[in-house]
């Protein structure tokens, strides 16, 4: 009887050629709304979270935080508390959620105090404390219109938000066709984000915030006004510095346009969070935050879903693809009868691929297992497994050679090795 014994990537990033055209490609000009994405995107400092060590708040800071207790302490809701911390109870959870009050207010005490006592008001009567666990009875959006899905690279939860499905005027009016469903959808909504808090740490020196990403492509803007301001108004009053970072991506130009009109008007702390990607660069931008393997697979990533129900999943080897160039890559020391199985996946596509099995024995032949085929469009990464006669190598070919945009790409190897 056989036994198999896995190993598993990532290894170190295999032997890469790259072999380069004769003519690079010739320089052009970025068009005016091209310019305008770059500008606001991640090239300006970024957002740094608040630590929440009482030991690091400067003085003023940390008089404001006893201050706001003691207004609370004097005030009827001793028994006040939030995702199951007490307030008062000295822990220091309270402090991380006292201080994230206190900074949305700019430290000022009274302004704080109003916005904790009316968050506080909002969450018994909405019922926020006990609604993750509630059957909203929206299977159709799970996964789709608002999710978790993993964490970015500093171990964030991220929520991902696309409301494009709404462009369907059928979904929309069985979603938001009156006001009794447009309340049931909210409360859906606020459940999603209960959940992704219910993930934090509330801790000083960890993860204390989510990120959130917008998928702004085919949303239907007029149409979800009404709602997406009501979701706007119930975030930014009851989860103060609940977010860490806001990532847009598949940005139609009239966003940036008011962007770049309202960005005067907004303080640095608030701008520092946000990072606009337009359309296409949506793998190129989340990998800077996420890892590849933590990235849905319509956003350019190797994440499916269901797939973290077994676990972390398997770590990957990320890799650029220049424009006007080819990458090779080579996984060495495949022994006869292992399996081989392999994802991979690249930002945007738009390339040529293929696959081949190179033996090792002198006069053998080499094995096309995939030929080379153009993929200018494709859903979802590139899964495939081989099981070779003989020992040898696996060669796998991303040929850029057509194209002037550099690719960001990622890809993962198991094998599996026969024990007789």
């Amino acid at each position: 009887m056989q036994a198999m014994e896995e190993a598993s990537s990532p290894l170190p990033l295999p032997q890469t050629l790259k072999e380069h055209p004769q003519a690079s490609p010739k320089p052009y000009k970025k068009s005016f709304v091209s310019s305008l994405i770059d500008a606001t995107s991640f090239k300006s400092p970024s957002f740094r979270e608040d630590t929440y060590v009482i030991s690091k708040l400067k003085s003023p800071e940390a008089k404001a935080l006893y201050e706001l207790k003691k207004k609370l302490s004097s005030s009827s809701n001793e028994s006040a508390s939030m995702w199951g911390v007490s307030l008062l109870s000295g822990d220091e959870r309270a402090d991380v959620i006292l201080l994230k009050f206190l900074r949305a207010r700019d430290f000022k005490v009274s302004e704080a105090f109003t916005m904790l006592k009316k968050c506080l008001t909002w969450r018994k009567e909405f019922g926020a404390e006990n609604i993750s666990d509630d059957d909203l009875a929206f299977k159709e959006l799970e996964g789709v219109v608002a999710y978790m899905y993993a964490c970015d690279r500093e171990s964030h939860p991220v929520c991902y938000n696309a409301y494009g499905v709404f462009k369907d005027k059928d979904m929309y009016e069985r979603i938001f066709g009156d006001e009794v469903k447009l309340k049931k959808f909210l409360r859906w909504r606020v459940q999603i984000l209960e959940k992704g808090i219910n993930l934090l740490d509330f801790k000083p020196g960890g993860v204390n915030s989510i990120i959130q990403v917008t998928d702004l492509k085919d949303m239907p803007k007029r149409e979800l006004k009404v709602a997406s301001t009501q979701i706007l108004s119930l975030f930014q009053d009851n989860y103060p510095e609940m977010v860490a970072r806001k990532v847009f991506i598949n940005v139609p130009w009239y966003f940036t346009m008011l962007y770049s009109m309202f960005s005067p008007f907004l303080t640095q702390r608030t701008k520092s969070k946000f990072v606009i990607s337009k359309e296409g660069n949506a793998a190129e931008t989340l990998y800077k935050f996420i890892k590849p393997e933590n990235v849905p697979i319509q956003y350019g990533g190797l994440g499916r879903p269901n797939e973290l129900e077994d676990g972390p999943p398997k770590p990957a080897s990320e890799f650029n693809v220049r424009g006007g160039e080819k990458v090779n890559l080579e996984i060495d020391g495949i022994e006869c009868g292992a399996t081989i199985t392999w994802d991979i996946v690249v930002g945007g596509w738009e390339v040529e691929y293929s696959a081949e099995f190179i033996p090792i024995m002198e006069g053998s032949y080499t094995i096309a297992i995939e030929k080379p085929k153009r993929i200018d469009t494709l859903e979802e990464p590139i899964h495939n497994s081989f099981t070779p006669r003989e020992a040898g190598k696996m060669v796998l070919s991303i040929d850029n050679t057509s194209s002037r945009r550099k690719k960001v790409a990622a890809y993962r190897y198991f094998v599996r090795k026969s024990v007789y």
